[in-house]
């Protein structure tokens, strides 16, 4: 974990951005006071599970599907 003042941050952002991103935590800092902390977004390595109703849940292959046009129309108030 490494300390950057506010304006070496501003001017080093892109560099301190692609550092936290390589894992690293850099607090920023305003008059030696911390203020904020830079670290790496969490990235899911696996699809999300469904919760409680994983088994109860169905989605058929026609989803993406266009609406039949008497269904298309009542959305569209006609």
């Amino acid at each position: 974990m490494s300390q950057v003042n506010l304006y070496d941050a501003k001017t080093q952002l892109s560099r301190l951005v692609d550092r936290a991103a390589a894992g690293e935590e850099i607090i920023i800092a305003k008059g030696g006071r911390p203020l904020a902390r830079l670290v790496p977004l969490a990235t899911r390595t696996q699809p999300r599970a469904l919760g409680q109703l994983a088994s109860e849940v169905w989605i058929g292959p026609d989803f993406d599907d266009p609406l039949p046009d008497d269904v298309a129309k009542a959305f569209e108030g006609r």
